[in-house]
């Protein structure tokens, strides 16, 4: 550890306590780090990265990309989830590390970085894109407006995290029962429908980097194929709120940390304390554990949110190509502006395979997917409003975090039923571009405040290797980059 900024603190006349000093905020105690579970693991916090990432634009607006400008377009998907791993791994550093939140630690470089992304939370995810597009599925199915479905469905996600004891226990068991459906689901389909053309055209285009149509950069799908790269994998600020799921599962650091409770068990939470802990890099020992625990998070970032999420996007995009074949005319429609036309589609060969009962089977599977989305958006949100408000917000402090939890659930249910009802006409579709679009910013920029925690308010023992600041810098411009060409060349941010 530093020895310039290992600062020995009172706690008694006799017993001086060593900290870690970062930033300008309160200095983190030294604690013990807790000896790192299996590498090979089946469940955990990625749980909730691969539910967010394996979402509508997996299923959705990666589909209609490739039926419109074929196989090839998925090099910029492969870019998309791999740099999405990366910065998995990164945000894990400092929060295994701390116990902290990346929030917090942006609030220890410079307390305005951290309200840009409390502000931005707000003005990105108050938009019930997934859950909303899952609901048009529903209404294809069965009639009912899917308005109607979205407002009950936020409603019942409301209900279920505040009836919830703990909520990690609860979305960790649920959502990995909703994977397990969504991989098993899509394969069944793909392999159904699909051949060994489509699947190898899927794998080919993978790797045809540099592809990309004159169409592609036109004022009407330039923007839709930014946001699309911003759904590779979990969007806008999902990964930021991954630091908080690390938190809560006890993984690292934040073992010595309480868990965030449900309002039905809101009186057994623990006080949160107002910092986190770090264990004694000059140690070999913690330095060996701390290993152990890399392994265990890179297991998850390499098999289980990558592997998952680039399985689900084949079948899918096996799908999308089968579908095309069903319907010659389908790119057109999205072309003319018919957005939930590659639904449609992918759902009628799935019909085609068997039986007409398996096109209702399919847009239901789609309705899920919305819903499983919702349920880990809205925990994160909350979960990351409130940890910043109950931290940072002059007497937040008298409230427990479970209270402000609930707050910030019920606000954005409250807010997405409102423009569920009154906001814009375009459909389900258009939230969902919406949503897409704005999440390129936060993650460009979250990337820059990622470099700039990792290697300021961590011990150079832990920092990340050159390679990784580099794997992060490329993000930063990457997003950003896109979003301001769009601006320059187009004047516009969504299509």
């Amino acid at each position: 550890m530093d020895s310039r900024q290992q600062t020995p603190t009172t706690v008694t006349d006799t017993q001086p306590e060593r900290v870690w000093q970062a930033g300008r905020l309160e200095p983190m105690p030294i604690r013990e780090l807790p000896d790192p579970p299996p590498s090979i693991h089946l469940l955990g916090p990625t749980v909730f990265l691969v539910a967010l990432g394996v979402g509508m634009g997996e299923s959705y607006m990666w589909p209609r990309l490739v039926l419109v400008f074929g196989p090839e377009i998925r090099w910029l998907f492969l870019i998309g989830v791999t740099l999405q791993a990366f910065v998995m791994l990164e945000m894990a550093r400092y929060a295994m590390a701390t116990g902290e939140s990346i929030f917090f630690g942006a609030a220890r470089v410079f307390k305005p970085l951290m309200w840009f992304f409390f502000t931005v939370a707000i003005l990105v995810y108050i938009w019930p894109g997934h859950l909303s597009a899952g609901a048009a599925a529903f209404e294809s199915i069965t009639g009912i407006p899917w308005t109607v479905t979205a407002c009950v469905a936020l409603i019942c996600v409301g209900i279920l995290f505040s009836l919830a004891k703990v909520i990690y226990n609860v979305l960790e068991n649920l959502l990995g029962l909703l994977i397990g459906l969504l991989v098993a689901g899509t394969a069944v389909v793909a392999s159904m429908v699909g051949n060994l053309s489509d699947l190898g055209s899927t794998l080919a285009g993978m790797f045809a980097f540099g592809y990309l149509p004159d169409t592609a950069m036109s004022e009407t799908w330039f923007p839709i194929l930014v946001g699309s790269i911003a759904f590779a994998g979990p969007s806008g600020m999902q990964q930021m709120w991954y630091t908080l799921h690390l938190r809560d599962s006890g993984a690292g650091m934040g073992a010595h940390l309480p868990k965030v409770r449900g309002l039905r068990g809101a009186g057994g939470e623990e006080r949160m304390p107002s910092r986190g802990f770090m264990f004694d890099t000059d140690d070999p020992a913690e330095l060996k554990k701390w290993k152990g625990w890399r392994r265990w998070v890179t297991f998850d970032a390499v098999l289980l949110f990558w592997g998952i999420t680039m399985l689900v996007t084949v079948s899918f995009t096996v799908l999308a190509q089968a579908a095309a074949r069903e319907n010659p005319n389908v790119g057109a429609l999205i072309e003319s502006g018919e957005r939930e036309a590659s639904l449609n589609a992918m759902a009628d060969s799935f019909a085609s395979a068997g039986a007409p009962v398996l096109h209702g089977i399919f847009l239901g599977f789609i309705a899920l997917i919305g819903l499983n989305a919702t349920l880990g958006l809205f925990d994160s949100f909350s979960r990351g409003q409130a940890d910043m408000t109950y931290h940072f917000v002059p007497g937040a402090k008298r409230f427990r975090m479970s209270h402000l939890y609930a707050g910030f659930l019920w606000g954005v249910i409250t807010f997405g039923i409102l423009i569920l009802l009154f906001g814009p006409a375009d459909g389900p579709g258009a939230i969902l571009d919406l949503l897409a679009f704005l999440s390129t910013f936060a993650m460009g920029a979250y990337c820059v405040v990622l470099l700039l925690v990792n290697n300021l308010m961590l011990p150079k023992p832990i920092r990340p290797s050159i390679l990784q600041n580099l794997v992060i810098g490329f993000g930063a411009v990457f997003y950003l980059g896109m979003l301001i060409y769009s601006l320059v060349r187009f004047g516009v941010v969504v299509g």
